[in-house]
């Protein structure tokens, strides 16, 4: 299942040029998975944070295809692409959305860490998977 959202590019993410700046891309993903998981997976990730459980990022892969311009209007796609054990693997393109041109194809993987052990878990807790095997029968 896939989650989208729309963006549109200011200057506050542009260079000079008004090409968007890298850094803007990592925002915007980060932005589209914290809603991913919120609004498909059902788990709001302040409330884990209080429990104890983090879901940091471990790795983060981005092909840039074509740069985003001031005043781009852009669709952000935000899916699960593998559901491992101790990790979730994120895919996520963003494509303008008047010419559906993708500038941007990204894996984001991520687990979860437990704070009252300082260690990662093995295996994701079950909120997770539990969210994962409900979303995937739905479809």
């Amino acid at each position: 299942m896939k989650y989208t959202n729309e963006l549109r590019v200011y200057y506050a993410d542009t260079d000079s040029y008004g090409v968007v700046w890298h850094g803007a891309y990592l925002r915007w993903l980060e932005a589209a998975r914290v809603e991913f998981t919120d609004k498909i997976l059902g788990i709001d990730l302040k409330k884990l944070m209080e429990e104890g459980i983090l879901l940091p990022l471990v790795e983060l892969n981005i092909k840039y295809k074509q740069a985003a311009k001031l005043d781009d209007r852009l669709i952000l796609e935000t899916e699960i692409a593998e559901m491992r054990p101790s990790a979730i693997i994120f895919k996520q393109t963003l494509k303008n959305k008047d010419t559906g041109t993708v500038n941007i194809v990204g894996t984001v993987t991520c687990v979860a860490v437990d704070t009252k052990k300082n260690k990662m878990f093995r295996r994701l807790p079950e909120i997770f998977t539990k969210a994962y095997c409900d979303i995937t029968a739905a479809v």
